[in-house]
C-alpha cells in the first residue's frame, strides 16, 4: 500500500533560513513541503486553506512567541504535530511546548542529518497505528521519537572547545581564518583549523581562499548561517 507524503510546513521569520530548512526537509524521503511562512498570522491562513500534517515551528516570530501561535492553533482545531526549530534553551519553555503537541526540539544551529534523523524518527512514530499488543509495543512507539546519543566528536575534540569556536565565528561578519579563530579563543592555530575543518564538514562553515597578500592564500570560514 502506498502512503502519502507527509505534509510540512515551515514557520520561520529568517528568509534564508527558512529556505534551508524547507530544502532540507524536501530532501527526506516520505516528506513533502507544503509551503514556507515568515510569521504566526501567515501560518495560520495557510493551515486555513492547506492541509498540514507537520509544523517546522521557529519559536521567536516577528507577531508573538511560537508558543502563542500553538495555543491558537489547538483553539482553532488544527490538529500538526510541530517540531520546534529553535535556538530556546529554557526548560520551562520545552516542557510547556511538549504539553501542546511538540514532538520533537531541534536546536539551531543544526546540520541536515540531524533534521533527518527526528523527520525519520517522527514518520517512524506516525506509521504506528492500530492497537498495541502490550506495554513493550507502546514503549517501542514512543521510544521511536527519542533522539540518539549525540555522535562523538572526532579524537582529540572537545564539546567545550567547538562551543567556543562556533560562537566566535558566528559572531564574526566577515568570518575568521584560523589565525584569528586561534586568537581569539585562545588555543593553538593548528588546533583552531581542526575545528573549523570539523564545522565545515558538518555543513556548518564553508572555507574559501582569501588572495591579496604575499605568499600563499590563507583559508578563511564563515559561517553557513544553518
Amino acid at each position: 500500500m502506498t502512503t502519502s507524503a507527509i505534509r510540512v510546513l515551515v514557520v520561520e521569520d529568517d528568509p534564508v533560513a527558512a529556505a534551508a530548512h524547507a530544502l532540507y526537509a524536501g530532501r527526506v524521503p516520505g516528506f513533502t513541503v507544503s509551503g514556507t511562512v515568515h510569521s504566526g498570522a501567515d501560518a495560520r491562513r495557510h493551515l486555513d486553506h492547506h492541509p498540514v500534517d507537520l509544523l517546522l515551528l521557529d519559536l521567536y516570530l516577528p507577531d508573538g512567541h511560537g508558543l502563542q501561535l500553538m495555543r491558537s492553533l489547538r483553539a482553532a482545531g488544527h490538529a500538526a504535530d510541530i517540531i520546534a526549530v529553535t535556538s530556546a534553551r529554557d526548560l520551562t519553555m520545552v516542557r510547556e511546548g511538549v504539553s501542546l503537541g511538540v514532538v520533537q526540539y531541534v536546536l539551531k544551529p543544526f546540520t541536515f542529518a540531524t533534521l533527518r534523523d527526528r523527520l525519520l524518527r517522527y514518520a517512524e512514530f506516525r506509521a504506528t497505528a492500530g492497537e498495541a499488543s502490550g506495554q513493550d509495543e507502546v514503549d517501542r512507539a514512543i521510544a521511536a521519537l527519542r533522539a540518539p546519543r549525540p555522535a562523538a566528536l572526532p579524537k582529540g575534540l572537545t564539546a567545550a572547545t567547538l562551543r567556543a569556536v562556533t560562537d566566535a565565528l558566528r559572531a564574526a561578519d566577515d568570518g575568521l581564518s584560523a589565525t584569528e579563530a586561534a586568537a581569539g579563543v585562545g588555543i593553538s592555530r593548528i588546533t583552531a583549523r581542526r575545528y573549523l575543518e570539523h564545522l565545515v564538514e558538518a555543513g556548518r562553515a564553508a572555507r574559501a581562499p582569501q588572495y591579496g597578500q604575499v605568499g600563499r592564500p590563507e583559508l578563511r570560514y564563515r559561517w553557513s548561517g544553518h
